[in-house]
């Protein structure tokens, strides 16, 4: 993993006391074949054995301000390689020619594979099996190139030349880097999805809840679609009440939005917040079709997506209209704000006394 005048691809992976999970990762590298690369760590202050680790491997470290944005264009400053892959510290490679594999198909990428980004496929590595039927849906959904679809825990392949361009990672915020560059690739340039998979972890999802996490995910790029900036400038506020290894607490968020339904957004402010809601909704309406899919896998077969090509084909155009944006987040406000607001404001509650 040292530099080499003939180095291809330069490996990016932003940490924070990651000195549990990066031995694994750095091991998986070392077993990939027909490629020369580069690893550098990207790291945001950690506090543990995380430089240790990685320089006992031979991976470049570099210390940068807190936030996975700001580690990783830092870390770019150091490559060498014609192509990055930015990965996170707690996946895993179980196929040696996995890295060679998606260069090439980077490479043969036409018509212009300067202007494409790829990533892989996910599988999730748990300790339990519950939620089946969540995960698969999780999973399957990697595969897709939709928008929304792409984040950083299925890797980020592209040249440097493309990454240029981009202007590298949106450092404004300590999270959502992710979800931000990929959106700008896909009207820039073109995603495409790499031969083999990612195996990630998901010890948070298990930690935290998957449910919970999912709806708090689905909350966070709802606004952030929307350009409610201001819900993520308080959201730290909110943040400081969860246990990373704990249990995720979703009331302090709904009390959040309820706050800023009041003190700033207002009766007009907020009609318009539930609009545009409603048209991102509508907009990715697909994954509830998508859902019944995955639902019925073992009846309709692996890779038959019916319900969805209905959406696509007859339900998407049939409801292109601003009506039905006001009736979806007309539906959004109800759901969210009426219902799972003081369903877990109640839950919540109930599950803090039982620490």
């Amino acid at each position: 993993m040292h530099r080499s005048p003939n180095t291809v691809l330069s490996i990016i992976i932003p940490t924070l006391n990651e000195a549990e999970n990066l031995p694994e990762l750095l091991s998986d590298l070392k077993q990939q074949q027909n490629i020369i690369f580069e690893v550098i760590i990207g790291d945001g202050g950690s506090t543990d054995a995380t430089r240790s680790v990685a320089e006992a491997y031979g991976a470049t470290f570099t210390c940068a301000k807190r936030g996975r944005g700001t580690q990783m264009n830092a870390a770019t400053l150091q490559a060498t390689g014609e192509y990055l892959l930015f990965m996170h510290a707690d996946s895993r490679i179980d196929d040696p020619t996995l890295l060679s594999n998606a260069v090439q198909a980077l490479m043969s990428a036409e018509p212009e594979p300067d202007r494409i980004a790829g990533h892989f496929r996910l599988r999730f590595m748990r300790t339990s099996t519950r939620n089946d039927v969540a995960y698969r849906y999780a999973e399957e959904k990697t595969a897709f190139n939709r928008e929304n679809t792409t984040n950083g825990d299925q890797g980020l392949l592209l040249s440097k030349a493309f990454f240029r361009h981009l202007g590298g990672f949106d450092e404004s915020m300590t999270f959502l880097e992710d979800q931000r560059i990929a959106e700008k690739i896909r009207s820039q340039g073109q995603w495409i999805t790499l031969p083999g998979h990612l195996n990630t972890s998901a010890r948070r999802f298990e930690a935290e809840g998957f449910h919970r996490r999912y709806i708090l995910m689905s909350m966070m790029m709802g606004l952030h679609s929307v350009g409610a900036e201001e819900f993520f400038a308080r959201a730290p506020g909110a943040y400081q009440v969860q246990k990373e290894t704990g249990t995720l607490f979703l009331s302090p968020f709904f009390a959040l939005i309820w706050r800023m339904m009041r003190d700033e957004w207002r009766l007009r402010g907020s009609i318009r917040l539930f609009y545009l809601l409603g048209r991102y909704i509508r907009q990715n309406s697909w994954q509830m079709f998508y859902f019944f899919d995955i639902r019925l896998r073992s009846l309709l077969g692996a890779g038959r997506y019916p319900f969805l090509n209905f959406h696509d084909r007859v339900f998407a155009p049939c409801t292109n209209f601003r009506v039905c944006n006001a009736l979806t987040g007309l539906l959004c406000f109800l759901w969210f704000m009426g219902i799972l607001a003081p369903f877990f404001r109640i839950v919540d509650y109930l599950g803090r006394k039982d620490y």
